[in-house]
C-alpha cells in the first residue's frame, strides 16, 4: 500500500484497521488518492467501506483503471510487481436520491438533539424541541418527516397553557422559530431525507465475492450544508454504534468507515454533543467498525479524539504565516519520532502522494514514521459518467429497495384527524407545499399507506425491529422513544 524510503513496503495489518486513523493534509497533497488506495485495499481483503464523495471523483472506483501515465509512471518507479487494474463492488448513495439509492432516516430516530444541531436552534430552542419530542412519545405519535414534526410543533404552541404544568413553557415565538427552520430545512431537501423506509444499515456491511462493497455518497450537494453533512455522518455513525453488536478484537473489521472533512463534526458543537461524539468513537471500535477522520490539519479534532487515532497518514502542510507553523509543530508532535529526520522540516517538504507514515503493529503500537509514497490506485481516477453510474445503481443488489417512498400514519395525520373530530379546536398545521411541488427537480414517487400493502407491513416490522436497544444510544445522543 504504501513505499517507504529505505524501510520497504509499509502496509496497514487487518486486524489494527479498527483501531481508528487520521488521513491529514493541506488541500492538493493526496488525501482523496490515499483514501481511495486504502479503500480498495481493504475491499481487496473483504473489508466493507463507507465513505463520502464530496468532490465526485471517487465515483471511478467502480471500474479498472489504466488510462492514467502518473499512475503507470509510479508503477514502474516502485517496481510494484503485484499491481494490476481491477474495478470494487461499488454501491452509490444519496441522500437527495439523485446520484445513488435514497437514504432517510425518520425524525424520531435522529433525536433532538442531532435535530437541534441540524435545525441550527439556540439552547432554548433545543431544549423546547425537546420538550416536543416529549410530548409526541408519551401521546404515541410517530414522529417520522417533516411535516409530523411541524404538526407537533403547531400543537405544542395551540396547547401551550395545558403543556406548561407538566412540561415547563413553551412560546410561540420559540416554536415559530422552531417552524422557521424546519422550512428551510425543506427547501434544502430535506424533506426527501426524513421518512421511510429508513435505511438498514447493514446494507453497509455486504460484501460481494470475496470483496467488500464500496459504498460511496454523493456528497457533492449535500456538502453545501455543512451542518447538514456533518451531523448525518454523525447519525450514520451512531445507528452503526446502535445496531451492531459487541464483536471484540476481530482478524479485521466489519465496516470502516471514513469521515472526510471531519473538522466540520466539531465545529461549532455544543460540548454535550462533542463529549458524546468522543464517547461514541471510543465505544464502537468494540462493535468492529474502525472510524477513520479525512481533514486538513490534526488540530481540526479534539485531543480526546486525535489521542484514539492509532493509525496516522500525514500529508504535506505549509507554514506560511506564525499559526501556520504552529499547527506543523502540533501534527508533527502527534507522530512517533524518526531519528532518521526532523519531522517537523520534513512534513513541510514533502511532494504530491508522499507522506509521514505510522501505523500500529501487531501489538498495537505505533510504528516510527516512515518518510514514503502512497502507490497509487488500481481503480479509474475519472468520475463515471452519468450513464455508467445510472448502469452501477440499477445492477446494484439494493435497487427499488428504497427507490419509493412510504408515507404511513403518524403524528400530522393523528394530529388532523383529532382537529376534524373537534371542530371547535384550532386544526394542526398544514404541510408547507413540497419542494418537488415548486421545483423542477423529479422526486421519487410516494406510496399512500392504503395502496403501500405489504410494503408498509415490512416498514412497520423494521421500525418495530430498530426499538429493540434504542435506550443505550438514545442516551448517548439524545433521542427518545418512539
Amino acid at each position: 500500500m504504501i513505499i517507504a524510503r529505505g524501510a520497504g513496503p509499509v502496509g496497514l495489518l487487518p486486524k489494527m484497521a479498527n483501531r481508528h486513523g487520521l488521513v491529514a493534509g493541506a488541500t492538493g497533497t493526496g488525501k482523496t488518492v490515499t483514501l481511495r488506495v486504502i479503500s480498495e485495499r481493504l475491499s481487496r481483503i473483504g473489508v466493507p467501506v463507507f465513505m463520502a464523495d464530496i468532490k465526485g471523483d471517487l465515483s471511478g472506483m467502480a471500474r479498472p483503471g489504466g488510462e492514467n501515465q502518473k499512475v503507470a509512471e509510479r508503477v514502474r518507479e516502485f517496481n510494484i510487481t503485484d499491481f494490476r487494474y481491477e474495478a470494487y463492488p461499488v454501491v452509490f448513495w444519496d441522500v437527495f436520491g439523485e446520484q445513488g439509492h435514497p437514504v432517510r432516516a425518520t425524525v424520531s430516530d435522529m433525536g433532538p438533539l442531532l435535530m437541534g444541531r441540524i435545525l441550527g436552534l439556540t439552547d432554548i430552542q433545543a431544549d423546547v424541541l425537546a420538550l416536543i419530542f416529549k410530548v409526541a412519545d408519551e401521546n404515541g405519535l410517530l414522529l417520522l418527516d417533516i411535516k409530523d414534526l411541524r404538526a407537533m410543533s403547531q400543537y405544542a404552541a395551540d396547547n401551550a397553557a395545558e403543556l406548561r404544568i407538566k412540561y415547563g413553557n413553551i412560546t410561540p415565538a420559540t416554536v415559530g422559530a422552531i417552524q422557521r427552520s424546519l422550512l428551510t430545512l425543506e427547501e434544502q431537501g430535506g424533506e426527501r431525507f426524513f421518512g421511510e423506509p429508513m435505511l438498514d444499515i447493514n446494507e453497509f456491511l455486504s460484501v460481494d465475492g470475496d470483496r467488500g462493497t464500496v459504498n460511496i455518497l454523493a456528497a457533492d450537494r449535500l456538502f453545501q450544508s455543512p451542518r447538514l453533512y456533518a451531523t448525518f455522518l454523525l447519525w450514520l455513525l451512531s445507528e452503526l454504534y446502535e445496531r451492531l453488536p459487541e464483536v471484540g478484537d476481530l482478524e479485521k473489521p466489519k465496516l470502516v468507515f471514513f469521515f472526510d472533512e471531519a473538522h466540520l463534526l466539531f465545529s461549532d458543537t455544543p460540548k454535550v454533543l462533542t463529549e458524546k461524539i468522543i464517547q461514541v468513537v471510543r465505544l464502537i471500535r468494540s462493535k468492529g467498525v474502525g472510524v477513520w477522520f479525512v481533514t486538513q490539519n490534526p488540530l481540526d479534532l479534539p485531543e480526546e479524539v486525535l489521542g484514539q487515532l492509532g493509525n496516522r497518514v500525514q500529508h504535506a502542510l505549509r507554514a506560511f504565516t506564525p499559526r501556520d507553523q504552529k499547527a506543523v509543530r502540533a501534527a508533527a508532535g502527534t507522530m512517533r519520532p524518526n531519528p532518521a529526520f526532523d519531522t517537523v522540516r520534513v512534513v513541510t517538504e514533502l511532494g504530491i502522494g508522499e507522506a509521514l507514515v505510522s501505523l500500529l503493529d501487531q501489538k498495537g503500537t505505533p510504528g516510527i514514521t516512515e518518510r514514503a509514497f502512497v502507490c497509487p490506485p488500481a481503480s479509474q481516477l475519472l468520475p463515471l459518467s452519468p450513464d455508467q453510474r445510472r448502469a452501477v445503481i440499477q445492477g446494484s443488489p439494493v435497487f427499488n429497495r428504497y427507490e419509493n417512498a412510504v408515507d404511513r400514519q403518524s403524528a400530522y395525520e393523528a394530529l388532523a384527524s383529532r382537529a376534524s373530530a373537534a371542530p371547535g379546536k384550532a386544526p394542526a398545521a398544514q404541510p408547507a407545499p413540497r419542494p418537488s411541488q415548486t421545483s423542477p427537480r423529479k422526486e421519487p414517487a410516494r406510496t399512500s399507506a392504503r395502496s403501500a400493502g405489504q410494503d408498509i407491513v415490512g416498514a412497520m416490522a423494521k421500525t418495530a425491529a430498530r426499538e429493540i436497544g434504542k435506550e443505550i444510544i438514545r442516551g448517548i445522543l439524545g433521542g427518545m422513544r418512539k
